[in-house]
């Protein structure tokens, strides 16, 4: 087994993460190589403007590791909930190594594949060159765009055939090995017409980041001696651990897509996901997530808003402690005519997190009497935590309703003072204050989701392990939530508009 880092990642030694066993398509082979030729040239961030704030200064390339590696190992916890989900639609990856698929034989019948990202590419390449020919994206707007589109190891691949309506959501569990050994996925989802869908994604991480052996086996290729920020890393340095994704979701007419991300890596693991939805006409795309791991987690979501009637919408909690660096961008690509785009995003950040929250919104020329709605809000529970935002606007044509807003604010002393005289310890009031702060927004999701987000969230705020466990506390958020009134009010009611 060889190990190659980032900073030495190239099209002339990328076989030596890729799996021994894995033949490829010559055409996927060629475009990998086109694209991963122009990785080290691309910078980080594609704004002067976002340069000054982000955290990606963090990411060590040279610490990296990437192999082809593919036996591992199941965690009890992994067990446990593989157990839970088994019987529904649902895909367990650990690194590259699938350990488990299942679809139930009535959907199977009807058309629904649930595969690795590597087979789809070999069993049905008429799907992925379909997707690939309608849809274009330019991998050179972002140098880790360009990553997950090249030397992707593993990812998923789900195909729901037209008029489909999947009642259970499809569960991926995905996690990084317990070797220190980070990965590089490239997952695909299409939809067609009038088609849907849940999919529920849960990001975790092993709390083994060291290297474990230095021996020929695990000889790290692609280094140079002479360079002192490429030195080969042995037992006693740490490695840095880092999780790429590159998430596409293709969305026909009338079809509704919800894809639902918990991300619960642990606090050394650095997580760097792109994510486009193209999205047909009068479709939906839904995005929700929940954000609580990871050292740097760096989200950038594009929802591109084909078809006439086009909807997206992206809805986010982010909760940071210690020294968590949050880097969240969503950004409405109104194309088409009368289209509706919506991005929420609330960050709750203490000790020294940060978060910085990013979004545009364009509108082109051709998509008149299009509405969007961009706002991100931040709440700051001591003087050490940091939080930014950076909306904007491009507007091309006229007769649409375009609003942003962003906030960032200390607790409010006064409100805890109050809830303290109403006999609560000042924890709980800081809890409490939180929860009015993200009711608004966890009341546009279903309450599955919101029962999964509270449960971490729980979690986190009492030092548990971040993972979604069927047991008895979570069946009593379940309860709860089963009973709360999920919100319908129009979002939209309150624009300015432009002429």
């Amino acid at each position: 087994m060889h190990m190659i880092t980032l900073s030495s990642l190239s099209e002339d030694n990328l076989q030596k993460i890729l799996s021994d066993n894995y033949v490829e398509p010559q055409w996927v082979s060629s475009n990998r190589k086109k694209i991963l030729s122009k990785f080290s040239n691309l910078p980080s961030e594609v704004s002067p403007l976002y340069s000054k704030y982000t955290g990606l200064t963090v990411l060590k390339p040279e610490h990296v590791c990437f192999s082809n590696k593919e036996k591992v190992s199941v965690s009890k916890d992994l067990e446990i909930r593989l157990n839970e989900i088994k019987s529904s639609p649902s895909m367990l990856l650990i690194g590259s190594t699938v350990v488990h698929i299942f679809v139930p034989a009535e959907l199977s019948e009807k058309g629904l594949i649930i595969s690795t990202i590597q087979d789809a590419m070999t069993n049905h390449p008429e799907l992925v060159k379909k997707y690939f020919d309608e849809n274009y994206v330019n991998y050179e707007e972002d140098r880790f765009l360009a990553l997950g589109s090249s030397a992707f190891q593993s990812g998923f691949f789900i195909y729901i055939p037209r008029n489909l309506i999947i009642e259970d959501p499809i569960r991926i569990v995905y996690s990084l090995r317990d070797d220190g050994t980070s990965s590089i996925c490239r997952n695909l989802v299409l939809a067609e017409e009038g088609s849907k869908a849940t999919i529920v994604q849960e990001l975790y991480s092993s709390s083994s980041l060291t290297m474990t052996s230095d021996s020929n086996d695990n000889k790290l290729v692609g280094f140079d001696s002479r360079n002192t920020s490429d030195k080969v890393l042995n037992e006693h340095q740490k490695q840095q651990v880092g999780y790429f994704e590159f998430l596409e979701c293709d969305v026909k007419s009338i079809a509704e897509l919800e894809f639902i991300t918990l991300q619960a890596m642990n606090m050394d693991t650095v997580c760097i996901s792109n994510r486009k939805a193209f999205v047909g006409k009068d479709a939906k795309m839904s995005w929700y997530s929940g954000m609580f791991g990871s050292r740097l987690c760096r989200f950038k979501t594009d929802s591109v808003m084909n078809g006439s009637g086009a909807q997206s919408e992206d809805v986010q909690i982010v909760f940071g402690t210690n020294n968590q660096l949050f880097d969240i961008t969503s950004n409405l690509d109104h194309v088409g005519f009368s289209t509706r785009g919506k991005v929420l995003v609330k960050s709750i950040v203490k000790d020294t997190a940060k978060s910085l929250f990013k979004g545009m919104i364009k509108i082109r020329k051709n998509a008149q009497t299009s509405e969007a709605y961009l706002a991100g809000h931040a709440i700051l529970l001591n003087k050490g935590a940091q939080a930014d935002a950076i909306p904007g606007l491009e507007i091309e044509t006229n007769e649409v309703k375009a609003t942003h807003s962003a906030s960032v604010s200390q607790i409010d002393e006064e409100q805890i003072f109050y809830l303290m005289c109403k006999g609560l310890d000042r924890e709980s009031a800081k809890r409490e204050i939180i929860n009015g702060f993200v009711e608004p927004l966890s009341r546009k999701m279903g309450p599955f989701i919101r029962a999964w987000i509270s449960y971490l969230f729980e979690n986190k705020w009492t030092g548990k392990p971040l993972l979604l466990k069927g047991d008895e506390v979570m069946e009593q958020i379940i309860e709860v939530e089963k009973s709360r009134y999920k919100e319908t009010a129009d979002i939209f009611e309150k624009h300015y508009k432009y002429r």
